[in-house]
């Protein structure tokens, strides 16, 4: 944390620290601290811990407090995103569209926020229609990963972030996946030096895709395998039945179902893949998330939510699937019954 002011000087002499009720009494103070430090002034905003916050009732009530500051901030202020995917998703919108866009700092302290989240300038909220459908492509200036802020983080919370690694290995890098797997009981157990490592790997990956196609018109896509469906089983269960990680999981493993039905790979590969979820104590399956309700269970109603996915065209579902692991492609022509399986192979 101590990395904040220097980051900080010369972009500004006024930051607002927006967090959440769970980050605030934990690295707020420090944040102040460290940016006291190099002579820049802090106020911090916090908001309601969890996905629910990601909406434009929450959006408008951080941004209103932003607005009645005192003195009134200008567009010198740098906006200091202090949590964890949530938080950054809002903080970035937020710094997008205050005063028609401030520079801001992105600090994760969630690993799924500093591997996957936090880099790549994506900003956004939920709407009743589906995850991340309002937003705006808004790059931070700097992002601040301390590792030792993942020690506090629950055995959930930490999977939640080891499915975008998982994720990252099958669609980049074969060889992240035999890291996980050697180091599994490493991971879990927050080991500061194995973490860092991981996150370095999985920035990396995250950074290449991002930085050969900011936009999203290529390549970029390949970083949506698993969330095609993992979004939709997300926002089915009303964005707080199931975690961003656990809906992941599942939707990677129905990925994976469709592409052995059209043998792009094997099945010992996808069981590979399904036993390193499950070994992270991801759902590879309904009957890994009890209370996930009926209707997030059934094909129609996902297939529903995946027509208004942001990156549908012209009706068409694109999915992201694996080739062989480390490599994916894109495909517009999966079927209704091909996903209607995948579904029901999920239990």
């Amino acid at each position: 944390m101590g990395q904040l002011g220097p980051l900080a000087t010369g972009l500004t002499g006024r930051a607002v620290i927006v967090t959440d009720t769970n980050v605030a009494p934990l690295y707020a103070d420090a944040a102040v601290a460290a940016l006291a430090g190099a002579g820049v002034a802090a106020d911090v905003i916090d908001l309601p811990a969890g996905e629910a916050s990601k909406c434009l009732t929450v959006y408008g009530e951080v941004m209103d407090r932003l607005l009645a500051l005192k003195p009134a901030i200008d567009r010198g202020c740098l906006i200091v995103a202090l949590g964890g995917g949530v938080v950054g998703d809002l903080a970035g919108f937020v710094a997008a569209t205050a005063l028609r866009g401030l520079d801001f700092i992105n600090v994760p302290t969630t690993l799924l926020a500093a591997v996957d989240s936090s880099v790549g300038g994506k900003t956004g909220l939920d709407a009743a229609a589906g995850k991340n459908l309002i937003g705006a492509f808004h790059q931070p200036r700097a992002v601040l990963i301390d590792a030792a802020t993942l020690g506090t983080l629950p055995a959930a919370e930490l999977g939640n972030g080891l499915a975008e690694c998982v994720k990252h290995g099958v669609i980049r890098d074969a060889s992240l996946l035999d890291l996980i797997e050697s180091s599994a009981a490493a991971i879990e157990s927050a080991d500061a030096d194995v973490l860092a490592d991981l996150i370095a790997r999985n920035v990396a990956i995250k950074a290449a895709v991002v930085a050969a196609d900011e936009r999203e018109s290529g390549q970029r896509a390949h970083l949506n395998f698993g969330h095609t469906i993992g979004h939709a089983i997300e926002a089915a269960g009303g964005f707080g039945g199931l975690s961003h990680g656990q809906a992941v999981s599942l939707g990677m493993v129905a990925a994976f179902s469709i592409a052995v039905g059209r043998k792009l790979v094997s099945q010992s590969d996808a069981d590979r893949v399904r036993g390193i979820l499950a070994a992270l104590s991801l759902p590879v399956s309904f009957a890994d998330t009890p209370s996930l309700p009926g209707e997030a269970r059934q094909a129609g109603h996902l297939q529903e939510i995946m027509a208004h996915d942001k990156k549908a065209r012209g009706g068409v579902v694109r999915f992201i699937l694996p080739t062989s692991l480390g490599s994916v492609d894109i495909f517009d022509d999966v079927t209704a019954d091909e996903v209607a399986a995948a579904v029901a192979a999920l239990g």
